[in-house]
This record gives structure tokens, sequence and C-alpha cells, in this order.
């Protein structure tokens, strides 16, 4: 679903809070962008700062005033204070519900992170699917609570379930086979994820034609698309590296 497409949805409702609109725009995608990256800990941050900016834009509609400078935000207030308006002057979306997803999403990026015991199962991923899952949720219901009594609501609802569609990463690992899944999928592309995926261990010629080979490609277009991305790596007889060039066009790849 196009942002601007979501932002004019948004602005129907949320046009006073314009700058805070398009900053949760700009920081869930960003957020979904490291989630299909695997990188689970940046995305948790990033939908730290989604939720700031969804608060900062119902303190707003709420209380038509300013959102709090950066120094003297609260989340905790906000959300308290919305919470605390009387039933009825605003709608429950506004004072409690969205609040209240809000609160969950941003106590677990500010309480846990990447701060983890070395002996504990590793949280990040788990994290990061649960708050990926919950402010898409919350973007839909703004989008939702925007749309209400227009009078084509065909694309509120096409909006809400590409919002709503499970976030899966693009980089799968089965049994030490890296599997891409995006939409520029190629026996080079696949070569290169896989590397990108292992960096900075290295992955000798044999196993990576293998992995390619895994993800749909016959033997030989695996063997030349290995060949093909040598301007990518640094290879030695332990195997192959990728080089910056490399992990650019890996990163680039990954933002699919």
């Amino acid at each position: 679903m196009p942002n601007d497409l979501v932002e004019t949805m948004l602005l129907t409702s949320f046009g006073a809070a314009k700058p805070h609109v398009k900053a949760l725009i700009r920081h869930f995608q960003h957020a979904s962008e490291d989630f299909q990256r695997q990188q689970w800990e940046n995305s948790t941050a990033k939908l730290a700062k989604f939720i700031e900016a969804v608060l900062k834009t119902l303190h707003v509609l709420a209380f038509r005033t300013p959102a709090p400078s950066q120094r003297a935000f609260s989340a905790g207030a906000i959300i308290d204070n919305l919470g605390r308006q009387p039933q009825g002057t605003l709608d429950d979306t506004v004072r409690v519900l969205i609040p209240r997803a809000c609160r969950f999403v941003y106590d677990v990026a500010s309480n846990r992170g990447g701060r983890h015991d070395s002996d504990e199962i590793d949280a990040n991923e788990m994290d990061a699917t649960a708050t990926m899952n919950m402010c898409s949720w919350i973007l839909a219901e703004m989008v939702r609570f925007s749309q209400h009594g227009a009078v084509d609501l065909s694309g509120a609802r096409n909006a809400i379930i590409a919002l709503m569609a499970k976030k899966y990463p693009l980089v799968e690992e089965v049994d030490g086979c890296v599997h891409f899944h995006g939409s520029k999928k190629s026996a080079p592309n696949v070569a290169l994820v896989a590397l990108n995926q292992r960096y900075p261990k290295r992955i000798s010629r044999d196993v990576l034609i293998s992995m390619v080979e895994r993800n749909g490609f016959s033997k030989t277009n695996a063997a030349q698309a290995v060949d093909r991305i040598g301007r990518y790596v640094d290879a030695t007889p332990a195997g192959l590296v990728l080089l910056n060039n490399g992990r650019a066009k890996a990163d680039e790849l990954l933002s699919d």
C-alpha cells in the first residue's frame, strides 16, 4: 500500500498533526524493512519511534494543542491523559484502544530491546514479531477511524487489508541453507543474500552453489551465478565472503 495513500487517509481526521502523521508512516516503513531483513533490534527500535509519533498525533487530535517537545515527551503521560478523558468526549479507539496497544509496544521496546542475558533465549525475534503485528493493527485502526463515514470505503478496506497482512522476513534459513523470498529473486541474487546472511563468515564455493540450487535453480545456473558475483566477493581457498560493495548490493535486494 503506497505511503502517500495511507497519509491522505489519515489526514482526513489527523490533519492538524500532519508532521507526526508523516513521521509515523516513515518509521513504520523503515521498521518493516528492518523486520524483513531480520534486523530485529533495529525494527523494534524504529517501532518505538512510530509509537511516539502515534501518541503525538492522538495528543494533537484530543487536546487541540501542539504535542510535547521531544525533551518533554512522555509516552506514559499521554496515554494516561487520554484515558482520563470522560467517556463520550473522545472515540474509544483514540481514548483507550490505541493508547493501550501503544503502551504494550513502548514497554517492550523500552524495557527489553537488545538487553538479554547470555543464558536466556534471545527474545529479539519474538519481540519484533509481536510489536510489528501490533503496530500494523494500530496503523490500520487509525485508517479505519479516519475513514469512518466516508462515502467510498473500498480504498480504506484495501489499505487495512494491506497493513494487516502478516509480515515475513525475506530471508529464511533451513537446515543451514539460506532461502531468499524477495521479488528480485535470481540465482546471483540468492548467492549474494546467502553470503550476506553468513557475513563475516566465509562460505565455500560448493556450499554456496548448493544453496542456490536449493532455491530452485539448476546446478549449472547456480555455478554460473556464483561466478557472476565475483566483483562483489573476496575469494580464497577457505571460501567466499562479501566485500563492502556486495553488502550494499545485498542490502538493496532486501529493501524489497
